[in-house]
Order: C-alpha cells, then sequence, then structure tokens
C-alpha cells in the first residue's frame, strides 16, 4: 500500500471544493540484527525485501555480497503494513558497519554520517576505475523509462524514483519511496538478489544528488549517476574522488556532467557544453 486517501479542501480562484487525495504513505521499518534493534528507517511500505538488503549493503553491515539472510517479520500493523523485521547474521558474516553503528533513528539511510572530510573515506575502498564510455545522446531516455514506471507517483505526486540500467539503456528495475535515498537502497537491494549486480552501469534519482547517494552508487560499484535536478558541492567532490561520472540537471533535452567526464561521448557533431 503505497498510498492513502485524504479529505481536504482546496481553495483555488476564490472557489472552495472538498476534495479526497491520494497521499504517500511513510512508516517507520524497525531492522533488528541478531534480536537487537539496529536502526529505524521511514520508507513507503512494499519492496521491503530489497530495501533491507540495499541498507545492509550500502552501510557495510555484511562482509559477503552472496550471502542473503532471511528477513523474519516480528511485527506488522493493524493495516497490515510490516512495522518490525528481524535478520539473523553469523558474527563470521558481519562487516564493519555494523561494529560503527551510529545510532536507532536513520531517516535518510546516510552511510557515512558525521565523516566530513574525504580522507574519512578511505576504509571504503579504491575507486571505481571502469573504462566504458556512455553515449549523452541516451541520458534522457533513461529518465523517459523511469518515469513510465513512476506509478505511486502519478497517484500522489509524493514519492522518489531510483532505476538501475546497463550500459546500453536497458532497464533492469524502478523502484520508489517518499526518500531518495530509499528509493536507491531499494534498486540496489533488487540486484544483489536477482544476482545482477554487476551488470548495472548506470543509476537514476529523480530528485537532487545528495553525498549519500553518491557514496550508495560507489558501494555498488555504479559508475555513472545521473539526476534530474542539482547536486551538492559534497556530492560532486565525492564523485571525483571516487571514480563516478555524474550528471545533473537531466532535463529539457539537456544534461551536465560534473565530474569524470573522460567515460562520457558524444555521437553527434554539436560539441556546445549543457
Amino acid at each position: 500500500m503505497a498510498t492513502r486517501n485524504y479529505e481536504g479542501k482546496k481553495f483555488e480562484s476564490a472557489k472552495a471544493q472538498n476534495i479526497v487525495d491520494a497521499l504517500t504513505v511513510e512508516e517507520a521499518l524497525q531492522i533488528n540484527i541478531n534480536g537487537k534493534p539496529f536502526t529505524v528507517s521511514m520508507r513507503t511500505p512494499g519492496e521491503d525485501a530489497n530495501l533491507v538488503r540495499g541498507l545492509l549493503h550500502s552501510e557495510d553491515l555484511i562482509n559477503d555480497q552472496k550471502f542473503n539472510p532471511e528477513i523474519v517479520l516480528k511485527k506488522e500493523n493493524e493495516e497490515g503494513i510490516v512495522t518490525i523485521v528481524n535478520l539473523n547474521i553469523p558474527e563470521e558474516k558481519l562487516g564493519d558497519g555494523y561494529a560503527n553503528s551510529r545510532s536507532l533513528l536513520s531517516v535518510s539511510s546516510c552511510g557515512i554520517c558525521g565523516k566530513t572530510e574525504l580522507g574519512d573515506l578511505a576504509f571504503i575502498g579504491k575507486t571505481i576505475d571502469d573504462k566504458k564510455k556512455i553515449d549523452i545522446a541516451i541520458i534522457h531516455q533513461l529518465f523517459d523509462k523511469m518515469k513510465i514506471r513512476q506509478h505511486d507517483f502519478k497517484q500522489s505526486g509524493g514519492t522518489h524514483a531510483a532505476a538501475a540500467f546497463t550500459i546500453d539503456g536497458d532497464l533492469m528495475c524502478t523502484m520508489e519511496d517518499i526518500g531518495r535515498h530509499n528509493a536507491v537502497d531499494k534498486v540496489v537491494g533488487n540486484l544483489i538478489l536477482t544476482n545482477k549486480l554487476s551488470d548495472a552501469k548506470i543509476i537514476t534519482v529523480s530528485g537532487r544528488i545528495s553525498y549519500e547517494i553518491v557514496i550508495k552508487c560507489f558501494k555498488a560499484k555504479i559508475p555513472f549517476l545521473a539526476a534530474v535536478s542539482a547536486p551538492s558541492s559534497l556530492a560532486v567532490d565525492y564523485a571525483k574522488e571516487l571514480g563516478i561520472t555524474l550528471f545533473a540537471f537531466c532535463r529539457d533535452e539537456r544534461a551536465t556532467c560534473y565530474s569524470n567526464p573522460q567515460r562520457t561521448k558524444l555521437n553527434k557533431t554539436d560539441t556546445k557544453a549543457s
């Protein structure tokens, strides 16, 4: 259940009318690891298994990508929405992220909260050194493909979307959530659970790009990241440092590449900067 109907009164041109709007559902999901509360994610219910598996990956909670722990339902509310899940992870499979747990509440699923310098990222491994290039002409096709599958957004206007593609622009999966970070986690989780993560080369997001999104993309070893809206300065700094080609303002047949442009190619003679 991604939306819920709410009554309201709409005022327009000095007129008022009673309406019923579909609003995006936001509910808390508590994630327990080995019987102990680990974090709470504010998310849109649905695709919870993908969300949890993606979060485990981006937060470095599991040191073996092929290990997929069983997600055990612990509690659901009166509407049937899952509120608490438990994962049993053997000690030898726990990653460094488990020992470095920050707090119980995590509304944005940020993997490096508290780390504000690029030097602090040394612990997460080598930069992405992918040699493949992306044809600028397909960038806007990616967003068209993602938009068609934004079914929850069409109902409520209140969800973000993320999608994964091959280097040739073939859509692999699309996920929606009230949180941008959750949508990306759901995509990564789905790719892991379907053994397709290594084929994913591009992630698109429907909103802006913050540094957390860059980190999630890096953790998944996906070299291209593109967004409809603006990037933050820190997102660009991290993308440069971590070897990610970052595109932003991808709309109206325009796109601006802010990092690692050596992976781009133009098949047209028009090479004006966007």
